[in-house]
């Protein structure tokens, strides 16, 4: 894919972005700290998937109904 074309899919992820507060903590919840961040930030928010490679130590997200699926199967399920 050519340089341009990610950077006007980033720039079109941004522009629909908001920012999301996160009133609850839910740590520690995941095996590797550092991920415990996302896995709040989905809840808060009210993702119903985390998108990543790290699907193992995500895992724990099932509990809140939340799919962890990697780029190439979200890919497959966007409309």
């Amino acid at each position: 894919m050519p340089r341009q074309a990610v950077d006007a899919v980033v720039r079109r992820i941004a522009q629909i972005s908001h920012k999301q507060p996160i009133y609850f903590l839910w740590r520690p919840l995941l095996p590797d700290p550092k991920d415990d961040m996302v896995l709040e930030l989905a809840i808060a928010s009210g993702a119903s998937h985390i998108v990543t490679f790290n699907h193992k130590d995500l895992l724990p997200a099932s509990q809140f109904g939340i799919s962890v699926v990697n780029p190439s199967t979200f890919l497959r399920l966007l409309p």
